[in-house]
């Protein structure tokens, strides 16, 4: 179900936002203790507090989960603190002016004694001890008491819901982004229980101020009539009892608010409707209640000297209601055509419970292929893709870091005969096709002379190739091609796959292994940094990060030592990756230029680079750029890593490091063979060249 959130100006929001309005409410709290009000001021205020008792509960009631209103408490004590500023000042103001008579303290206070008890203040008491009685009685003390129940039940579930939470996450069930949500939520909804339980002691104190209050206004309040101002006993009781009645009625109305609000939130089951939505959706749900009720209210209709129109009337609005809940309920529902399907359906009955055994687990690493290439596997044959693959796996794992998973080799009767097709986790991410007992001759750019056979591209790197026999491989070596038989041509798009890919293939697994390897040799070092300083899960989201950056991980000891420095003051993953890539400077460059002296680069130009910057600071992380200019960017990147790439140089462009990341990520797909690195990450062993500069050339503004 869609839903629509309001906005308010930017302004008001800033304001808001700043803690400027929390400020001025504390402020006029406390001026309020010491400062003497007008009865203007007075009439004011009330009326804010009424508004704000108002604002608290509808809010309450329209909030779809507890925990969404989780600013609830704060705003409770300060309603409450409120509330008995107001008290202390109007009492001020009702023993200084209460002799002049019931309107000394205000409009509003005149008001509650005058119309709403009808100006008798034995009416007032009566009713005043009444309200007390409901909300100290009835209302805050059942919230109190459920408030109670539901932080110690809460606090003890918390245990078991971060349990389930990290077990779905290491089964997959859930991304690392879904599980920091709900660990959040699990967080946020055993600090708001344990706040509303100390939060319902406020309002309890509250409604026991409130008696307090009232017998110390008209005890001090007939002192000073008849002892300072001269009034007789009856004078005076009238005007302070009546002031004190209005008083005390005009702060029990808020008091009453806050206390329904308290009880109504604690009492609320989590989930995502409002309280009107579950009433109707639960008590409604039955035509049944609605006829049965129509039938009770109609015999208690018939019935001599009752109400009988009233009874009558509520009797057949009842039956009404359950007649439209019943036809509604009978209207054809559309479904979709899967469930439909679905519906029609027979299910056989099981004899056997099902088991665990019968769900499928995806293999991590998969390889199909078509009937013809089934010799290129079957070692009985001739086949040596197995043992290419095998090499294949022993080279990553070397150069990446950690243990590549097995690649499961089967046919598939769908594929045409002579296609392959690679699957990461149950996906398809890549495939092929090659000709068995044919060779693959690749022209890597300066081939001479053409070749007879059937041309094509290189699935791994999408070069031009020509299918051929294999009597013309020396004819294609010697005209400067690159010849492969098709089981190099699958092992290496394999390959290529994983690496662009490893990632992926890195999960908790792999990294509690790796981190078992290192305690073996330091375990200081892993003891201190997971789980002491650094979940699991952030660990798993650096090392795959500085996958995703084509960035080996094979140095784990030096990864490990850079992330336990930076845990105590950062647990971003994202911030914690760029400290790791410094750390790790000198082997990023070696990987790039080898062991020269000197790195060519390129830089962006100065303003170029500020407004990046700027927008970086400004967006947190993201940055909203015209098409114009992202387009240009792009471009000249890309002129310039194409030059590099026929010189045989690498393309390097150097920045600062609040836009590196950015950068790598906004190039990744348009440049490939770019490395962004930032001035942090250049040894100072390394000589830096300057090229060019990029977005020099007519002002990117």
């Amino acid at each position: 179900m869609a839903t629509q959130t309001m906005t308010m100006p930017n302004w008001m929001r800033d304001v808001m936002g700043s803690g400027i309005g929390v400020l001025a409410l504390m402020m006029a709290c406390l001026a309020m203790l010491v400062i003497p009000m007008p009865p203007f001021l007075l009439d004011l205020l009330f009326t804010f507090n009424i508004a704000l008792s108002l604002i608290i509960i509808l809010a309450v009631i329209y909030v779809e989960r507890p925990i969404d209103f989780s600013v609830f408490p704060t705003v409770l004590l300060l309603a409450t603190l409120l509330r008995l500023a107001l008290n202390v000042a109007s009492t001020r103001v009702v023993l200084l002016e209460g002799h002049t008579g019931p309107g000394a303290a205000g409009k509003v206070i005149e008001s509650f004694g005058e119309f709403v008890i009808g100006g008798n203040y034995v009416v007032g008491m009566v009713v005043f001890v009444i309200l007390v009685v409901i909300n100290f009685v009835v209302v805050t003390k059942g919230a109190g008491r459920v408030s109670e129940v539901t932080a110690r039940f809460t606090l003890d579930a918390m245990p078991g819901k971060q349990m389930a939470i990290d077990s779905d996450l290491n089964a997959g069930i859930l991304s690392q982004e879904e599980a920091s949500r709900r660990r959040e939520e699990v967080r946020t909804e055993a600090d708001f229980y344990g706040s509303m339980d100390g939060a319902s002691k406020f309002v309890r104190g509250d409604a026991v101020a409130g008696i307090l209050i009232l017998f110390i206004n008209v005890i001090g309040g007939l002192g000073v009539g008849v002892g300072q101002h001269n009034l007789s006993f009856s004078q005076a009781m009238h005007n302070y009892t009546l002031l004190t009645i209005g008083d005390g009625l005009v702060a029990q109305l808020p008091s009453l608010l806050l206390s329904t609000a308290v009880a109504i939130i604690v009492t609320r089951i989590s989930r995502p409707q409002n309280m009107g939505e579950q009433m109707v959706g639960q008590m409604a749900a039955k035509p049944e209640v609605l006829y049965l009720s129509a039938a009770v209210l109609g015999l208690i209709g018939i019935i001599p000297g009752m109400p009988n129109l009233v009874f009558l009337m509520l009797a057949a609005a009842c039956g009404v209601g359950g007649w439209l809940i019943s036809r509604h309920a009978k209207q054809p529902q559309l479904v979709d055509d899967d469930e439909t399907a679905e519906a029609d359906v027979p299910v056989a009955p099981e004899s056997n419970e099902l088991k665990w055994d019968e769900v499928t687990q995806l293999d991590v690493v998969s390889l199909e292929v078509g009937y013809r290439l089934i010799p290129l596997v079957d070692r009985n044959q001739g086949g040596e893709l197995i043992g290419r693959i095998t090499a294949v796996r022993k080279k990553l794992s070397k150069d990446l870091g950690f243990l590549v998973q097995s690649v499961h080799i089967r046919d598939n009767l769908e594929l045409s005969p002579g296609s392959y097709r690679i699957q990461l986790l149950g996906d398809s991410v890549a495939q092929g096709e090659v000709q068995a007992g044919k060779e693959l001759a690749i022209n890597p750019g300066g081939a001479q002379g053409g070749l007879q056979g059937v041309p094509t591209k290189d699935p791994a790197f999408g070069m031009d190739a020509i299918w051929i026999d294999p009597s013309q491989r020396d004819q294609a070596q010697t005209l400067g091609y690159t010849v492969v038989d098709p089981c190099t041509v699958i092992a290496t798009h394999l390959s290529q796959v994983i690496k662009q890919h490893a990632h992926e293939l890195l999960g908790h697994e792999e990294v509690q292994q790796l981190l078992d390897r290192l305690a073996s040799s330091d375990p200081k070092l892993v003891e201190s940094l997971v789980p002491a300083q650094l979940p699991l899960s952030v660990v798993v989201k650096v090392l795959q990060n500085l996958l995703k950056e084509n960035i080996s991980i094979r140095s784990i000891r030096l990864i490990a030592e850079s992330l336990a420095e930076q845990a105590p003051r950062c647990k971003n993953p994202d911030d914690l990756l760029e400290g790791v890539r410094v750390s790790l400077g000198r082997m990023i460059v070696q990987e790039i230029n080898g062991l020269e002296e000197e790195l060519p680069v390129v830089a962006l130009d100065a303003d170029l680079e500020q407004m990046l910057q700027d927008m970086v600071r400004g967006g947190n992380g993201a940055i909203g750029l015209e098409p114009g200019i992202a387009e240009r960017i792009q471009r000249e990147l890309a002129e310039f890593s194409n030059r590099q790439e026929l010189a045989g140089q690498p393309a390097v462009v150097l920045v600062s490091p609040s836009i590196r990341a950015w950068l790598s990520r906004f190039t990744r797909r348009s440049v490939p063979n770019l490395h962004v690195l930032s001035y942090n990450e250049v040894p100072d062993s390394k000589e830096v060249r300057l090229l060019s500069t990029i977005g020099q050339q007519g002002r990117l503004t």
